[in-house]
């Protein structure tokens, strides 16, 4: 069983956007594990009362990778020369008379700014709203994080709301700032407002 657009590999400007393997169990610990201090201040945690989180990749993905073949998610690895540097996922994906899917997304310090992040995430929203078939794509970013903020004012995506206390993350519920952009705002695509943000710099 397959999803639209599921498993896919895009590849643009020397970033590469791949699906997740079970076989990226070693890389993406090492990198989780060297980036712990840089990460955690965004991950998601479990509020208290909630069931716990899956403890192993190996669950992770096996439950991810289930979610993909439905068509629920859409979990990505972002490689640079061959090396996993990330992940892009697609998550919440409904169809219907909704048609849509939040992104996430992370990068390892030591190639953060190099703007992998906003190819990466471009590309997938690209991806999303053409063979995917969804309509209208959403990422929510916390006010803090400056880092995520820019991939988003370079990919031009407009603020369309505010959440309050939306996501427990790092140990507390935390506000979000929400952008979108729909099929009708980005009939060429969103990769291409990077050239067009680089050359306004």
């Amino acid at each position: 069983m397959t999803a639209p657009g599921w498993p896919a590999r895009l590849e643009s400007h020397g970033v590469v956007v791949r699906a997740l393997r079970r076989g990226d169990a070693r890389a993406w610990q090492e990198v989780r594990t060297r980036n712990h201090e840089w990460l955690s201040p965004w991950d998601a945690t479990v509020p208290p009362g909630a069931e716990p989180r899956p403890s192993s990749y190996r669950v992770v993905v096996r439950s991810l990778l289930h979610q993909a073949a439905q068509g629920r998610c859409l979990p990505f690895v972002i490689e640079v020369g061959g090396r996993f540097v990330g992940q892009v996922t697609v998550s919440n994906v409904a169809r219907g008379s909704a048609q849509w899917g939040s992104i996430g997304y992370w990068v390892s310090a030591d190639v953060a700014g190099r703007g992998i992040a906003p190819r990466a995430v471009a590309m997938v929203i690209d991806h999303c709203l053409g063979p995917v078939g969804l309509h209208r794509v959403e990422i929510c970013v916390r006010p803090e994080n400056s880092s995520s903020l820019r991939v988003v004012e370079k990919l031009g995506l407009m603020e369309v709301g505010f959440a309050p206390r939306f996501l427990h993350i790092d140990g507390d519920w935390r506000d979000h700032r929400i952008f979108a952009v729909t099929r009708e705002e980005a009939p060429a695509g969103v990769e291409v407002r990077l050239a067009t943000h680089q050359s306004h710099q």
